[in-house]
């Protein structure tokens, strides 16, 4: 029995269509808006554990799509990790980030790393293995970084990217949860198939859409500045992830370009253009 959460959102919405044939168990919020495959649907949030074990009974492998960013992210995380090995799953594939850990640039990579552990624990007390899906910043998201007037702003300098297509991220969980064995306690780095500068970004995402995006530099304060103006409430951990987001790309630490895409489904990773294809809707850098 293969289990997916986050079945109402585009990624793992998109890989509970690449299983129907398999019937996965579709956990989920809202049961009035998982996609209807015919399968099992099953009522759980990541904060609820008793409602989460029900919900992962019976369950041999699971994908744990992490949640939206918000102040108590790993606590939800940590829930499910604890549920799912409560309820006896076997392995569990979780889509991580990017050098994930407590060093990373990307604040929310750090929450990622947190995760990581609480996984590797649980394995070793239980038995149970895993697999991290390590994804970069998601390359159909970029474009909505742009505001009304077609600006992206923030402290990237020339640094670049190696963002992956969702498209891609939902393959390889597919491919992972189809022969969890042949993935056990492996980590995987899920890029595009090149690194990208926001300029390069902003000109080549604008020509599919049909917008006149740029890239505009800001400082790391100017960046601060802007995004507390234009979200007078947003929590500090929020300001703080939307500027990492930048500060990783100048520093370098979403740059390498690996292979583990075209490795793992046998196709080469879509480009950005290919990307916007496969998800033209809105994103948000919460699904990181």
């Amino acid at each position: 029995m293969i289990a997916i959460t986050g079945a109402t959102g585009a990624l793992g919405g998109e890989v509970a269509r690449l299983l129907a044939d398999l019937s996965p168990r579709l956990v989920v919020r809202d049961p009035s808006r998982a996609p209807d495959l015919g399968g099992e649907v099953r009522q759980a949030s990541y904060d609820d554990r008793p409602a989460a074990e029900a919900a992962l009974d019976g369950v041999t492998t699971l994908l744990l799509v992490s949640a939206a960013e918000s102040a108590t992210r790993r606590e939800q995380h940590r829930t499910m990790v604890e549920a799912a090995a409560a309820a006896g799953v076997r392995h569990l594939v979780y889509t991580s980030f990017a050098g994930a850990g407590r060093e990373s640039t990307f604040t929310l990579g750090r929450d990622h790393g947190d995760t990581e552990q609480a996984i590797r624990d649980a394995a070793a007390r239980t038995g149970m293995t895993y697999t991290f899906l390590r994804d970069n910043f998601y390359a159909d998201v970029l474009p909505w970084f742009a505001d009304a007037s077609g600006v992206v702003r923030g402290p990237a300098g020339h640094g670049r990217l190696a963002a992956v297509a969702r498209a891609d991220v939902a393959d390889v969980a597919a491919v992972v949860l189809k022969a969890p064995e042949a993935h056990a306690d492996v980590a995987y780095e899920l890029t595009g198939p090149e690194a990208l500068t926001m300029a390069e970004v902003a000109a080549r995402a604008g020509a599919v859409l049909g917008r006149d995006l740029r890239y505009e530099e800001e400082t790391v304060a100017e960046a601060y500045a802007s995004r507390r103006a234009a979200y007078p409430d947003a929590a500090d951990y929020q300001l703080d992830a939307w500027v990492s987001t930048y500060t990783a790309i100048a520093d370098g630490s979403v740059s390498h370009v690996s292979g583990d895409v075209e490795r793992l489904t046998g196709h080469p990773a879509r480009t950005l253009e290919e990307a916007l294809a496969s998800f033209p809707g809105q994103g948000s850098v919460a699904d990181r």
